[in-house]
């Protein structure tokens, strides 16, 4: 039996007040960052708020290099929205950086490829994920911690990109152990004088990438 015409007016539909505000906030995040799965994507980013989480969001749009003429997956702002999402639970399972990993579409190969830069096991230290993936984007250790200054600064954008001494001695002891051919005299040298030369105990790509710094390789 055919269902009667149903006729509506502006009165008989009732859309909740927050919705309008819920969808402009969404498209706004889709354009900023850019899913290549735009469905996978949205799935999680409304687990995400439905669960009060961290959302899989850029800060801003990533222009691409130049020279990029391949989808080169991971990029400092993905690793960022990575890094905001995991970073307070220090260790991480891999089940749970798989996930998030797969709902900012990134290429499961690559991350397999990182994971593979160290013995994890089924728990994967945050700081030392973070550092890997910035030597993915960077090269070399050099460009690999002037990615982790710029994401993990709390200096605005275009601003110095100061993070604390601690943590970059961390990450750079990591990333130069890791590469085996610069020694723990090379290491401890390198530290040594770059403490001289910074303020307040804060480190600054501009810091590392003068030439009174011993070169960090």
């Amino acid at each position: 039996m055919p269902l009667p015409d149903t006729m509506f007016c502006a009165q008989q539909i009732n859309i909740p007040p927050e919705l309008p505000d819920i969808l402009k906030q969404f498209t706004k995040a889709a354009i900023r960052t850019q899913p290549h799965d735009v469905l996978q994507w949205s799935a999680a980013y409304f687990a995400c708020l439905s669960k009060g989480e961290r959302l899989p969001v850029k800060e801003r749009v990533e222009m691409p290099v130049a020279t990029q003429k391949t989808d080169t997956g991971l990029t400092p702002g993905l690793l960022k929205v990575l890094h905001n999402q995991l970073s307070h639970k220090g260790t991480v399972e891999v089940t749970e950086l798989e996930k998030k990993w797969k709902d900012l579409c990134l290429p499961k190969e690559q991350l397999k490829a990182i994971l593979g830069l160290d013995n994890f096991g089924d728990m994967v230290h945050w700081m030392k994920f973070l550092a890997l993936g910035c030597s993915t984007l960077g090269g070399s250790i050099t460009s690999a911690l002037k990615h982790a200054c710029e994401i993990l600064t709390k200096d605005p954008d275009g601003g110095p990109a100061r993070i604390p001494f601690t943590t970059f001695s961390f990450l750079y002891a990591y990333l130069a152990h890791l590469d085996g051919d610069i020694s723990k005299s090379e290491i401890e040298t390198a530290l040594a004088t770059l403490q001289e030369e910074v303020q307040n105990e804060m480190v600054q790509p501009r810091n590392f990438l003068n030439s009174l710094c011993p070169p960090l390789f």
